[in-house]
């Protein structure tokens, strides 16, 4: 991984007896991995699936004949789940924070239609706000900040012997390349935690106990913010 473009193109990779050609990324387990280890395109490509899925059910989304609290459970439940697909591991910035939320408010306009102004009489669509007010769920940005802290609990808990351990404890060999560093997977957990108030915390040590980090989970989820 490297943020230069042009670095290793042309050399591929040997490990044991096997030799494996370097490319720009690939799919593994239906996940987008890149040599520059951005998740951006991953995020890219559950949305491109998660926008299929909504328009494959519109006409039930369409439909007078099934209540809005029905809708919502097929978007909870369906078109939600397929977005969600590996999203423990993202380190999201504020860019993909906004695209999730920009595709779940097309969603809920859907689902909840337009609003007739009173003044003016005319037709049209939902405010965030207004929409924030209708849908009593976590936003999309919420539910997927526990899970990735609900599995950032699970991989705390392991043993040493595990890889997943191992990596995430790992220090890594050599220096992080000047300017602005990049957000890791890592700084979203310490983030998440200080909107609850536990930023200061050793958050390994706070995953041992299982009952305590549940209840942070709950929090990061339901917490409300604009």
């Amino acid at each position: 991984m490297s943020r230069d473009q042009n670095a290793g193109r042309i050399h591929s990779v040997g490990i044991d007896s096997s030799t494996f050609e370097r490319v720009e990324e690939f799919k593994y387990l239906g996940t987008t991995l890149t040599n520059q280890n951005s998740i951006a395109k991953e995020i890219k490509s559950r949305l491109r699936s998660g926008n299929a899925c909504y328009h494959s059910m519109q006409n039930l989304l369409f439909s007078r004949l099934l209540s809005k609290n029905l809708k919502i459970k097929i978007y909870r439940t369906i078109i939600l789940l397929v977005v969600f697909y590996g999203c423990e591991t993202w380190s999201l910035t504020l860019r993909e924070e906004k695209k999730l939320r920009v595709f779940e408010n097309m969603v809920l306009r859907r689902i909840f239609g337009p609003r007739r102004d009173e003044v003016t009489g005319d037709w049209r669509r939902l405010h965030k706000e207004e929409l924030n007010d209708l849908y009593s769920s976590p936003n999309i940005v919420r539910v997927i900040k526990s899970r990735r802290m609900r599995w950032a609990g699970h991989v705390a808990r392991m043993g040493e012997e595990r890889g997943v351990y191992r990596l995430l404890v790992g220090k890594p060999e050599g220096k992080r390349p000047l300017g602005r560093p990049r957000h890791r997977w890592v700084d979203n957990i310490r983030v998440d935690l200080q909107e609850v108030g536990c930023g200061y915390m050793d958050w390994i040590g706070l995953a041992q106990d299982r009952d305590r980090w549940r209840r942070l989970v709950s929090a990061v989820m339901n917490l409300r913010v604009p």
